[in-house]
C-alpha cells in the first residue's frame, strides 16, 4: 500500500512544527496511525556527546541503533553521500494511515502553508507551488486561491488531511 502522505510547509517561525504537533494529536485522537518526518536545514545531532551510540558514531559507524523496551531509533551518517530523498526515508516506515511531512518546501505532495504574524517573510509559497492546498495562518487572508484556514483551527485542519489524502472512517 502506497502511504498517504501529507506537508506542512513555511516560512522559519511560521508555526510549522507547533501546528505539525497538533495534528498529529487530533489525528491519533481520532484513531488514525500517524508517522512524521521533520526536515532540517541545518547541523543537527539527536544524540549527545558521551553517550555510548554517540561515541560509536564517531567512532566511524554508518548506521548506529539504539534499541530499548520503549523505543528504538536508527542513525545513519552521511558522510560522503547526499541527503537521501524524501521517499526513500518514506520507505523506511512502518505501515502507518498517514505520514505528515515537516518542511520539504519544494517536494509535490500536498501541503498546507503557515503564516504567522510573528515570522512573516512577504514571500508567499503559494505563488509557485500549485500543491499547497490550503493555508493556515493567525492573520486574515484575502487574496489567495486557496481556502484559508485558522492556524488553531485544528479540527477543520485535520478534516482537510483526512479529506485531501483519502482517509475514511468507512473500511475500519
Amino acid at each position: 500500500m502506497t502511504p498517504r502522505i501529507f506537508g506542512i510547509t513555511g516560512w522559519k517561525n511560521s508555526g510549522k512544527t507547533t501546528l505539525t504537533v497538533k495534528l498529529v494529536g487530533e489525528l491519533t485522537r481520532r484513531g488514525w496511525k500517524v508517522s512524521t518526518v521533520k526536515h532540517a536545514h541545518h547541523d543537527f545531532d539527536i544524540d549527545k556527546e558521551g553517550t555510548d551510540s554517540f561515541r560509536h558514531r564517531k567512532a566511524g559507524a554508518g548506521e548506529v541503533a539504539i534499541v530499548s523496551d520503549r523505543r528504538w531509533a536508527l542513525m545513519h551518517e552521511l558522510v560522503s553521500e547526499s541527503e537521501p530523498a524524501l521517499a526513500d526515508i518514506i520507505a523506511r516506515f512502518a505501515p502507518c494511515d498517514v505520514i505528515l511531512v515537516e518542511g520539504y518546501k519544494r517536494e509535490g505532495h500536498k501541503k498546507i502553508e503557515t503564516r504567522r504574524t510573528e515570522g512573516r517573510s512577504g514571500e508567499r509559497l503559494t505563488t509557485g507551488d500549485p500543491s499547497i492546498v490550503a493555508i493556515a495562518s493567525d492573520y486574515p487572508i484575502l487574496d489567495e486561491k486557496v481556502p484559508v484556514y485558522e492556524l488553531d483551527d485544528i479540527a477543520a485542519l485535520a478534516d482537510l488531511i483526512e479529506r485531501e489524502t483519502g482517509l475514511s472512517r468507512q473500511g475500519r
